[in-house]
């Protein structure tokens, strides 16, 4: 049986890789909620677009921040 080293921590151009593909998952799924909702329910000012964009920005923001400050393990 050979002997195993401790396993290395993730690269961190990795971890901020993937920072960015959730960032983009996360904006682009409230983008095409809000335009999905906008059809549906026509307004004038497509205010479910605007608004949901904003609070996907918002949440993508706080998933990263959340990541960037947990504590190291």
């Amino acid at each position: 049986m050979k002997n195993q080293s401790p396993q290395k921590p993730p690269n961190n151009y990795i971890k901020y890789s993937t920072m960015g593909f959730q960032m983009i998952a996360i904006i682009g799924l409230g983008c095409w909620g809000g335009y999905k909702l906008d059809k549906i329910y026509p307004n004038k000012f497509h205010i479910f677009t605007v608004v949901l964009s904003l609070v996907s920005i918002f949440a993508a923001l706080y998933f990263v921040l959340k990541d960037l400050i947990k504590p190291k393990d």
